[in-house]
């Protein structure tokens, strides 16, 4: 059997880095962390770009809330650009390459690796920004994908997150991640973020293409819908008027990668669906194989790098 290779990468770069260097000096004691205090009673918001340096829709949108000098009528508000360092490696001969730096800042935010020995720029910058996210009541951590397709929510299998992701509307597609199932700690799964019996919420975004008009247009909404919701601002006109309902998927499974010789059997982008025992993928001999008829895979590499994810295999719920 000859296996196919990745979905090649041919989305156009509409939208590209800018220098943010003028956002470094905010009104905290972190650079790129900028808090407004309403002086009332209220939540308190934190709207965090940048996890990883080349999903640039959230610098656009965080960018926009500074610009806009949008402050909260209740509670209070911070907007965080977390990977400033990843952020500022673009090279635009290889875009996709300044995800991370040496470890994925949205993996180590368990209390092993903070508190650990290991060093790294990842690891610096979460032990900065722990009281940042300490702080928050809610979170919302604005992503893209490296692969055009519809943008979707992604949050920790609590009820409050599921709650806060339909309130807030656009995207109509949730990734609901059992706690435990997938590798690492990520920035919605830290502290109390990811323990049960808790008011808040803590939601991942991810809008689309990293490099799509689309997506930063739809992380700049969706952080204003976010902050309307939760009463900071006024209501906005609400985009996500739909008649179809939110479409839910809940993780079964992560595959890493084990080889360099890990290979989907087609080309893929993600959303794609498969049926109960139909070849995914193949890795180091080793077949990975759908376990359910209707798995629809989330999050394909676009290349294998051995111990990162290979794919996410989920079921519609």
């Amino acid at each position: 059997m000859t296996h196919a290779s990745f979905a090649p990468d041919t989305a156009p770069l509409e939208v590209l880095p800018r220098d943010i260097s003028a956002y470094r000096q905010g009104n905290t004691s972190i650079d790129y962390v900028h808090r407004f205090a309403s002086g009332r009673p209220g939540p308190h918001v934190l709207v965090n770009a940048l996890t990883h340096g080349n999903e640039i829709c959230g610098m656009v949108a965080a960018t926009h809330l500074l610009d806009a000098g949008v402050r909260p009528k209740i509670g209070t508000l911070t907007v965080s650009f977390a990977h400033v360092e990843a952020y500022n490696a673009f090279d635009i001969d290889r875009p996709y390459e300044n995800r991370q730096l040496v470890h994925n800042l949205n993996r180590i935010w368990s209390t092993d690796m903070l508190d650990g020995t290991q060093q790294s720029p990842e690891l610096r910058r979460a032990r900065e920004l722990r009281p940042v996210l300490d702080a928050a009541d809610y979170v919302l951590d604005i992503h893209s994908t490296r692969a055009p397709v519809v943008p979707f929510w992604v949050y920790p299998e609590f009820e409050r997150n599921a709650g806060l992701a339909l309130a807030v509307g656009r995207p109509l597609v949730h990734l609901v991640m059992p706690v435990g199932a997938a590798p690492g700690t990520g920035v919605t799964g830290y502290g109390r973020h990811g323990e049960a019996g808790i008011d808040g919420g803590a939601v991942v975004v991810e809008c689309g293409q990293h490099f799509s008009q689309s997506a930063a247009d739809l992380a700049t909404d969706v952080s204003l819908r976010f902050l309307a919701h939760l009463g900071l601002i006024d209501p906005v006109r609400d985009l996500a008027a739909a008649a179809e309902p939110a479409r839910r998927f809940r993780l079964l499974e992560v595959h890493m990668v084990q080889s360099d010789a890990f290979a989907f059997v087609r080309p893929v982008i993600g959303f794609e669906v498969f049926h109960k025992d139909e070849l995914i993928a193949v890795d180091a001999g080793c077949e990975i194989r759908s376990p359910c008829d209707g798995c629809t895979i989330f999050m394909p590499t676009r290349a294998p790098v051995i111990g990162r994810e290979g794919v996410y295999l989920t079921v519609p719920v």
